[in-house]
């Protein structure tokens, strides 16, 4: 039986494609959520690097250490190879192979900034993943993270992407089509130019189209969360809210996205 998705696998084949516009947009969409002075001359964490592409981005904005963690073997191979040839010369980071859930602060230690971008909500214990995640953060240092907000779909995606984990590649090929389908649809309903949607996609996301689809279809484990949720259960983990980009609930036709946020520890 399925029980994650074969993340590392989708962030080998796209840090294939890894260049300067992929670059710019992780360290400008890095800066819009914590500010420059959030990255800059500190230590970070990047729980759950995937492609290693947001540890890329901290350690070129400044960053002074940056440890990067991914519980999927191939993420861990694959940041190490975008970091050893892109990195800035003399950064200092390191790459390990760890389980949030399992992550004990008195042997990572505490960071200026813990970053999580569309992870947590893959663990399969999203609560417990950012209570552990929160707790790699130093008092006055900042918890940036990114979770799919809720939708009243949610549940019906929880079980597509069951199924598409688990299927062949064939299966998930043609599910992919359809879904890509749909999407073109839509857009001409909308009276927007598809071509020109996919082209320009990597400035919006960083990301690919069809990577992006891949992993959103698969993205197993999957859970999703509302704001007022969130701000409670930071709140009862000593942090206050310093700024987040929410969307407001919707139905969730075509997926939930990422909600952002920003925290620091106040105790």
């Amino acid at each position: 039986m399925t029980t994650h998705f074969a993340f590392g696998e989708n962030w080998a084949s796209y840090a294939e494609g890894i260049g300067a516009e992929q670059v710019a947009w992780s360290e400008r969409c890095m800066q819009a959520l914590v500010g420059p002075e959030g990255v800059r001359g500190g230590s970070m964490v990047d729980v759950g690097c995937g492609s290693g592409l947001h540890s890329l981005a901290a350690l070129r904005l400044g960053a002074a250490s940056v440890l990067a963690l991914d519980r999927d073997p191939q993420s861990v191979a694959t940041t190490r190879a975008v970091l050893a040839h892109l990195a800035p010369q003399g950064a200092r980071y390191d790459v390990r192979e760890a389980d949030i859930l399992a992550l004990d602060p008195a042997q990572t230690g505490r960071f200026d900034l813990v970053y999580s971008w569309g992870v947590l909500h893959h663990t399969g214990a999203m609560v417990r993943a950012i209570e552990r995640a929160a707790a790699l953060a130093r008092p006055g240092g900042l918890l940036a993270f990114a979770l799919y907000r809720r939708t009243w779909l949610c549940p019906l995606w929880r079980i597509e992407k069951r199924i598409y984990s688990g299927a062949a590649p064939a299966t998930q090929a043609r599910i992919r089509a359809a879904y890509v389908a749909l999407y073109r649809f839509r857009a001409r309903l909308a009276g927007q130019d598809f071509v020109r949607f996919r082209s320009d996609y990597p400035k919006q996301r960083g990301m690919d189209f069809l990577h992006d689809i891949h992993d959103w279809l698969g993205g197993y484990p999957y859970e999703s969360i509302a704001e007022p949720e969130v701000e409670r259960l930071m709140a009862r983990l000593g942090f206050r809210h310093v700024r987040s980009n929410v969307t407001p609930r919707h139905i969730g036709l075509f997926g939930s996205g990422c909600d952002e946020y920003v925290y620091e520890r106040t105790s």
